[in-house]
């Protein structure tokens, strides 16, 4: 019998397994999912990205037992049994006899409290963004030099030993081995074909000198041919790879925030919290994904992040002219041929109602042909206006690429962005 033992020496932290941790995230998903979307609504956008502190209840940690059922024969063993004899027989425990069996508090039975734990910034991250992605992302042409892969492009007499190509160095080998003995080989097979000839004469008629000739010069020709080296410097060919560049799926998100004197700071602040968390999603999924932040009222501006999400300038409404901003930096930087683009815009809904449909407009001709998807996001509990008259009509044209939803309180938050940026199944 052979016995066999699995060793994990895996790095973790004192008493700390990453095997269990992660068995146990995913048997209680569901509860940590609730936790950290709860926490989403209830946070400030300061403390957005950090760890939470997670509560399951007691019931649902229970481990499942096996117990006997009713019926059949069983064998028991009880030590210290002063009251029974074999073949007697013992009554059933009689039911609704015992204590702390049900939820409310007793004298006398016992509970479990909540089982509480902590999940990291990652795992909380990991929880919060689970299957959201960016809609429509394919790969573009080459849109710098940046990105490269290596292909093969045949074989080279030098390289390192990591990329000798064995198979073909020995088919080199052979050969030369073949070229260079051919002359040999044929020869001491003549040789080879003399000396069983001459051995199957009679001893009389036998050349005994002739045949000690030639056995001489089959030993020579072996030794030639056995000394011939199987492998020579010759014979080496390397696996020779050349950087290509490659089609790059880059993509740059347009962040277009209203700031116009219609936003109340508690809709600034549900715009900024929206805004957050595609932010720390885009940089959490994407390594190669740039931001661009545009503030409006009644003109635009391309700022940083700082400004976007802690300035305090304020003004009317044009919303057309965040989306002309956003087409005039697509120009300048940001060819469709080259880049994923998409867009998110938060609005009030209010705006000159003469200038909702030159947005309509700039949308359906100028921007959805170029971008993958355009998102826009309406905080109001008012009746919708005419910009968002306007924006369906986009989205009933363009249902593919343009989206629209409303945000009343802050609790709807966080459903929006993942029914904008849910994962669609293929």
């Amino acid at each position: 019998m052979i016995n066999t033992y699995v060793v994990d020496r895996r790095l973790n932290g004192k008493n700390k397994s990453a095997v269990n941790r992660k068995r146990f995230l995913e048997r209680y998903k569901k509860h940590i999912k609730r936790a950290v979307n709860d926490a989403v609504n209830n946070r400030s956008i300061t403390d957005m990205e950090h760890g939470e502190s997670i509560s399951i209840p007691g019931q649902d940690i229970r481990e499942p037992v096996f117990g006997h059922g009713k019926g059949g024969k069983r064998n028991y063993v009880n030590p210290g049994n002063k009251e029974f004899v074999s073949g007697d027989m013992i009554e059933k425990p009689k039911g609704g006899e015992g204590q702390g069996g049900g939820n409310q508090a007793s004298n006398s039975g016992e509970g479990m409290d909540e089982f509480t734990f902590n999940i990291t910034q990652d795992e909380f991250l990991e929880f919060l963004f689970e299957d959201l992605e960016l809609p429509n992302l394919v790969r573009k042409e080459l849109k710098s030099m940046d990105d490269f892969v290596y292909r093969h492009a045949g074989f080279t007499n030098v390289g390192v030993p990591a990329k000798i190509n064995v198979v073909r160095t020995l088919k080199n080998s052979h050969a030369r081995r073949i070229a260079l003995s051919g002359k040999a080989r044929r020869r001491l097979k003549e040789v080879t074909a003399l000396i069983d000839e001459e051995e199957q004469k009679d001893r009389s008629l036998r050349n005994e000198a002739y045949l000690e000739d030639l056995i001489i010069e089959k030993e020579k020709l072996h030794n030639k041919i056995t000394r011939m080296p199987f492998i020579d410097d010759f014979d080496l060919r390397y696996n020779l790879s050349m950087k290509e560049p490659t089609p790059s799926n880059a993509a740059v998100m347009f962040c277009l925030m209203d700031v116009s004197g219609s936003m109340t700071q508690q809709t600034k602040d549900m715009a900024k919290r929206f805004f957050l968390l595609l932010y720390m999603f885009l940089r959490r999924n994407y390594e190669k994904i740039e931001v661009v932040f545009i503030r409006h009222h009644t003109s635009a501006k391309e700022v940083d992040e700082e400004e976007f999400f802690y300035s305090r300038e304020t003004g009317g409404t044009i919303v057309s002219s965040a989306l002309k901003k956003m087409q005039e930096i697509v120009d300048e930087r940001y060819p469709a041929s080259a880049w994923n683009i998409y867009a998110a815009q938060a609005s009030d809904g209010d705006n000159w109602n003469d200038d909702s449909p030159i947005c309509q407009k700039i949308l359906e001709r100028d921007l959805l042909p170029k971008v993958q998807y355009f998102s826009y996001i309406e905080i109001t509990p008012r009746a919708h206006q005419a910009l968002w008259q306007a924006y369906d009509e986009v989205r009933s044209r363009h249902p593919d690429a343009f989206a629209m939803e409303q945000i009343i309180d802050q609790a709807d938050i966080f459903p929006v962005f993942r029914q904008l940026f849910q994962r669609k199944s293929s």
